[in-house]
């Protein structure tokens, strides 16, 4: 599989070895980042936003929100932004055309070459981006968080980034996945994101996306796997733990649900803004630099609340140019247990929709809460076996998030050392 991503660029990869590393870093600013800069500069490192090789200028911002294009008319949905302080700034000289080093808990992250300062209004980026302003919004919340000032530039990581277990297992990038794809001997790869465990519903949507994904297809040349990306990003109380929904859709691979040759989990590292429809199609991006050809969207897809149609995600691909995209959106109904059928079907395709049973989560959290095993019709009997013992091992008893996991949990990633001693910000 050739590595060109989205805009028919180059997939990026910008990582210096560390002996070079040391070299550059040594009379650099520094300047810590925060859990969500820090993330991003790994995803813009590895390639993950290509064609970005940094954070955007006011020029990109602009066209993001006016057009949902960079200003090169790559389309592009949500501004990735870097932000600063006016006091940090003052304090540290930082200057245009400067470079700096961006630090993460003391350790040398990655070397940012400022292209430009500027200052932008939070209000407008949340109305263009989230089509609200309202404070109950989560992803109005994360952008009234954001400081004052912005810095755009390129950016080049310092080294590897080192993921602890389970993590180390799921993590590729781009490149990686792209190589791993073309070894499967896959000519088709459907994306499943996720920020849940799985039950059979989700399990129903991806078996329905790879039937979809092949239908114009004879058996012979079928050479199709499905992508399970987890989302990755800041957990919030009673969210699923991230070992428990790794580990879970991993369970289905393992005890067979999925053949091995069609089927493997992945994470992407990314802080949902829950933009609906823009945030779909920033998916879809992301999943066609991992070398994906096919995105599945369901109901609801990174909406939140009231304030997107539950198919708002499914329309936004009729809005844009045909060829501004390389990754084709498979949109998918509602799946849920039928009495009548007695099995789980399609709302596409079964009549009962007064007899339905649709796979509420709130229920089936109060089932592993109380640690009530589901009808294997519901989740998986491995699945729901998998929860529980990431609960023990990672989650301090619970597979959702709590106060204790929140402050105590194992770090999904670490910067290795450049020096015997940390750099402080």
């Amino acid at each position: 599989m050739k590595n060109i991503g989205h805009g028919g660029k180059e997939i990026v990869e910008r990582i210096l070895p560390p002996i070079e590393s040391k070299k550059r870093i040594r009379e650099l600013k520094r300047i810590a980042v925060t859990d969500r800069v820090a993330r991003e500069c790994i995803d813009l490192a590895y390639g993950f936003f290509t064609p970005l090789q940094g954070f955007m200028g006011k020029g990109d911002v602009d066209s993001v929100c006016e057009k949902m294009t960079i200003m090169n008319g790559t389309l592009w949905p949500i501004p990735i932004v870097f932000d600063i302080t006016n006091k940090e700034i003052k304090e540290k000289g930082i200057k245009r055309t400067d470079t700096i080093l961006l630090t993460y808990y003391g350790h040398a992250l990655a070397i940012l070459e400022i292209e430009e300062i500027f200052n932008y209004h939070k209000l407008n980026l949340e109305q263009a981006v989230l089509g609200t302003t309202d404070l109950e919004h989560p992803g109005v919340k994360m952008y009234n968080t954001l400081k004052d000032t912005f810095i755009s530039g390129k950016v080049t990581l310092v080294n590897e980034i080192k993921f602890n277990p389970p993590f180390d297992k799921f993590w590729y990038t781009p490149k990686q996945l792209r190589k791993i794809s073309t070894e499967k001997g896959w000519e088709r790869i459907v994306a499943h994101q996720t920020r849940n465990v799985p039950h059979t519903g989700h399990e129903w949507l991806m078996k329905g996306a790879w039937f979809s994904a092949n239908g114009d297809l004879p058996v012979e040349k079928i050479k199709t796997g499905i992508l399970v990306s987890c989302i990755i990003g800041p957990k919030r109380l009673g969210d699923y733990i991230d070992e428990a929904i790794l580990l879970g859709h991993q369970k289905l691979h393992d005890a067979k649900y999925f053949r091995d040759d069609i089927h493997m989990v992945s994470f992407v590292l990314w802080d949902m803004r829950y933009a609906g429809p823009k945030e779909a199609l920033l998916h879809a991006i992301i999943r066609s630099n991992l070398g994906c050809t096919h995105h599945m969207f369901g109901r609801d897809h990174a909406g939140v609340g009231s304030y997107y149609d539950p198919y708002d995600a499914h329309r936004i691909f009729d809005q844009i140019p045909k060829d501004s995209l390389n990754i084709k959106p498979v949109r998918i109904l509602e799946w849920w247990y039928c009495p009548i059928c007695g099995e789980v079907t399609y709302s596409g395709l079964c009549g009962h929709d007064k007899k339905r049973q649709g796979f509420s989560g709130t229920m089936i959290r109060s089932m592993i809460q109380d640690k009530v095993k589901p009808t294997k019709l519901i989740m998986r009997p491995e699945v729901f076996d998998m929860v529980l013992e990431s609960a023990d091992k990672y989650g301090f008893g619970s597979p959702f998030c709590t106060e204790e996991y929140l402050n105590k949990r194992q770090a999904v990633f670490e910067i290795p050392k450049l020096q015997n001693r940390k750099i402080i910000a």
